[in-house]
């Protein structure tokens, strides 16, 4: 059950992502679609969830690798600042 959450949660964002180069895409091509009525809206709106979406991913990819102490030393080591500061 766990990781069929945990893939739920990675899809949602990933769709997310999608849908967003598709709507900048489109306003590249001068193609409207229907919630919008000019085609910077609809570049901003499209950037604004594929920003979103991948920087959700990469960041629960950090995470879980952190996790599993698998990650470069200078993402540990910002981990271990934050946990001293917090203790203090």
């Amino acid at each position: 059950m766990r990781k069929v959450l945990a893939l739920v949660i990675l899809v949602v964002p990933g769709v997310l992502a999608a849908v967003g180069v598709k709507y900048m895409r489109d306003s590249m091509f001068g193609i409207v679609n229907e919630p919008f009525t000019l085609t910077v809206v609809q570049f901003i709106i499209g950037l604004l969830m594929a920003v979103f979406g991948i920087w959700f991913i990469g960041g629960y990819i950090l995470n879980r690798e952190k996790k599993n102490k698998r990650v470069q030393e200078k993402f540990l080591e910002k981990v271990k600042q934050d946990n001293e500061k917090k203790s203090e």
